[in-house]
């Protein structure tokens, strides 16, 4: 997302500022945003994500930001999708304030675990076709993550990794969400694969950005090796419950396999 709100930038016109000088600024645009209004916990590669922000200022380029936006039981978007949407919006003005190309935030509108969890194609494109428009509206961009994955996956699927919480994790939540024709362990193993080979296309598709989620650090091995992590709150500060996954009054919806 990029705004015209001014800068705090003592580069002149035209220049381009040395690497000190964008070390310093990149260090205060970070300070906009790495603050616990937004993160809900610090950030994973710190000296990653300070030197990703150094050569988006060197370059005189936006701080880019990507994240997974995922389905659950709606199928149109409700005032949770919304209050998200604006709380990121708020999120990128706030990075403008100290640097003139601001924020863009790309949504990666995750229809392949959507698919895996058993939605039909028409609920999975009538929501993200809204989401899409949504977010357009605040001037962030979206993808489909099965259009990435189609264009930069690995020839060779990475191996998941044998972590058995991490496994144990990932069930619990498929217990929840998971309507495919396997057991929920089995759903959970297909999720974990997917993501081997998501996440690597992911940071191909977008390798200088900032990968945000709404998750805690205990699903790191998901996330792309080698971007910067941004640990964000979903709806307002103290909030992290995805809203795909509240009410329309803003509810976390009960299991109901």
């Amino acid at each position: 997302m990029r705004t015209a709100t001014g800068t705090a930038s003592a580069v002149a016109p035209g220049q381009s500022p040395t690497a000190s000088v964008a070390s310093g600024m990149a260090a205060k645009i970070i300070e906009k945003f790495n603050t616990w209004a937004f993160k809900r916990a610090q950030p994973g590669r710190p000296a990653l994500l300070h030197r990703l922000v150094t050569r988006q200022v060197s370059a005189g380029r936006s701080i880019n930001f990507i994240l997974y936006w995922g389905k659950g039981p709606r199928n149109d978007p409700e005032a949770p999708d919304l209050q998200c949407l604006d709380f990121l919006a708020s999120f990128a003005t706030r990075i403008a304030t100290a640097h003139a190309p601001g924020a863009r935030i790309t949504l990666c509108l995750t229809d392949t675990h959507a698919r895996l969890n058993g939605h039909s194609p028409e609920r999975i494109e009538r929501y993200f076709s809204a989401i899409e428009q949504l977010a357009r509206q605040r001037g962030m961009a979206a993808v489909r993550l099965s259009g990435v994955v189609a264009n930069y996956a690995p020839t060779s699927p990475p191996p998941a990794p044998d972590d058995p919480a991490l496994l144990d994790t990932l069930e619990r939540s498929a217990g929840r969400w998971y309507r495919g024709l396997e057991t929920a362990r089995e759903g959970a193993r297909q999720y974990l694969a997917m993501n081997m080979v998501e996440k690597v296309a992911v940071e191909r598709f977008a390798p200088d950005s900032i990968f945000v989620t709404f998750n805690g650090s205990e699903l790191s091995a998901l996330f792309p090796d080698n971007l910067p992590i941004f640990f964000m709150y979903s709806l307002k500060r103290g909030t992290a419950v995805k809203p795909w996954f509240l009410d329309a009054d803003g509810h976390p919806y009960e299991a109901s396999r």
